[in-house]
């Protein structure tokens, strides 16, 4: 069954109807579910779905040409191969005079290495023939840097060719819950919480184990999915696997400052930012700075891809006894009793990304412009503190301020009196607030909240 993608789909429906040329750029991470998106897409549809590999221009060209004829000569043996690209193209000109016709080349940065020219081959077969035609063509791609520069970047050949672009990112954590619907809630969010929502993973959970025999089989067991995952994913989008699961591992052990981080891992200050750049670019490290601070240097950096926190929040300190077999152990004593601890920064994330959606259905008390989190000095108190939420429309002067337990006791009054008190330090006209809990809320609580705030338990958070 195909889940999620709904706009995406919609989108690409309205450009294969236009009668005209229309060029798609798809890409995103490793996972993600490009491949399902575009198969689902192509469906009743006349199409030609070429795969590029990582090897040399021939051994494509080869695969391409099975790929076409398989289409247009289906059951025919000892079909021609391609000498090279033009000709490939010009028979694809060809078909697309007389028919409708969907071209995808998917993992399109490995032709490209393959051929280099192939991007400024393209543009002009774009702008001399395929334009003429109401072919759909389709590239997609793993690599965000290649087809962010490479592609859609200005100094492509194929710059301003493509008539839509589409970044596909993983799940938020409604759309992941359909792949867990005899789930409990709390079930849900930790499937979330360890998958990210990126679809492959998703796939991986198997709803008839409970979810304790899922973590044990695929991520503490040497034959588990996951065991291996973010080290494969390393090696399979950068050159120095070892020194980026040493940035990784440093930020998971509470480095978050660049120095901080370059000291640990062992490296200069402008190499490791080049490092973090890419970690950034893959998807698996993200850069923060408190809302409202656009030029502050307080930035810091965070694992942003669940499945990388997880894992390294509970594998590789536990590697001994995972090897040895005692995964069930290591599950009983090493993570079941930290998983409410470890849920505390994904419950935040499902936080924002239920406020994004309230927002955009215009369900709260003003349209906010920027979302995120604060942390901050109180002078009063002469400590650090940090409001998990603070969405702010700065025009107006308004900001809403939140609070995210994922606890197995319901919230009290003094975790409202605390977020009132550090809101104080924004200055904004007019004030909300609200309370994400797992749990629920206090009588005491939901008898004596003013109007300006909003009280929000796991439940309504999945209606």
């Amino acid at each position: 069954m195909f889940i999620g993608r709904e706009n995406e789909l919609k989108k690409l429906e309205e450009m294969y109807r236009s009668g005209k040329f229309e060029c798609a750029v798809i890409y995103g991470r490793r996972r993600v579910g490009k491949t399902s998106l575009i198969q689902e897409f192509c469906k009743n549809k006349k199409s030609i779905y070429f795969v590029a590999i990582e090897a040399a221009l021939q051994n494509n060209l080869s695969n391409l040409s099975d790929s076409i004829f398989s289409v247009t000569m289906p059951g025919v043996d000892g079909t021609p191969v391609f000498e090279k690209l033009e000709k490939v193209f010009d028979y694809l000109y060809g078909l697309a005079q007389k028919e409708h016709l969907v071209f995808v080349i998917d993992e399109y940065p490995y032709l490209a290495h393959a051929d280099r020219s192939v991007s400024s081959i393209l543009q002009a077969y774009i702008d001399q023939k395929f334009k003429n035609t109401n072919m759909m063509l389709i590239l997609c791609g793993s690599s965000m840097s290649f087809m962010e520069n490479q592609v859609l970047g200005y100094q492509s050949p194929l710059y301003g060719r493509r008539t839509a672009q589409f970044k596909i990112n993983p799940f938020d954590y409604r759309t992941s819950a359909q792949f867990c619907r005899n789930y409990s809630h709390t079930e849900k969010a930790l499937v979330y919480g360890i998958t990210g929502g990126v679809p492959q993973y998703l796939e991986r959970i198997d709803t008839s184990k409970s979810l304790r025999e899922n973590i044990i089989s695929e991520f503490l067991d040497p034959s588990g999915y996951f065991f291996e995952e973010p080290s494969n994913l390393l090696k399979q989008e950068l050159r120095e696997p070892q020194l980026y699961n040493t940035i990784i591992a440093a930020i998971a052990n509470g480095a978050s400052k660049m120095n901080e981080i370059a000291t640990a891992a062992g490296i200069e200050t402008s190499l490791c930012s080049i490092y973090l750049s890419s970690l950034i670019s893959l998807g698996i490290l993200e850069k923060e700075k408190p809302v409202g601070e656009a030029k502050s240097k307080k930035s810091i950096y965070k694992i942003a891809d669940n499945m990388f926190r997880f894992w390294y929040r509970f594998v590789p300190s536990n590697m001994n006894a995972i090897v040895s077999g005692n995964g069930n152990l290591v599950f009983e004593k090493m993570v079941d009793p930290y998983l409410s601890d470890y849920m505390g920064g994904v419950f935040e994330q499902m936080g924002v990304e239920y406020l994004n959606r309230m927002n955009g259905s215009d369900q709260l008390p003003f349209l906010f412009s920027e979302i995120g989190r604060w942390w901050g000095t109180n002078p009063k108190r002469k400590e650090e503190v940090e409001m998990d939420i603070v969405a702010v429309s700065r025009p107006e002067s308004k900001a809403l301020f939140g609070e995210c337990k994922f606890k197995n006791e319901p919230v009290d009054t003094d975790v409202l009196e605390r977020l009132m008190e550090n809101s104080l330090l924004l200055n904004y006209e007019q004030k909300y607030y609200i309370l994400f809990s797992k749990s629920g809320f206090s009588n005491k609580l939901k008898k004596t909240s003013p109007e300006n705030v909003i009280l929000i338990d796991l439940k309504k958070m999945y209606e």
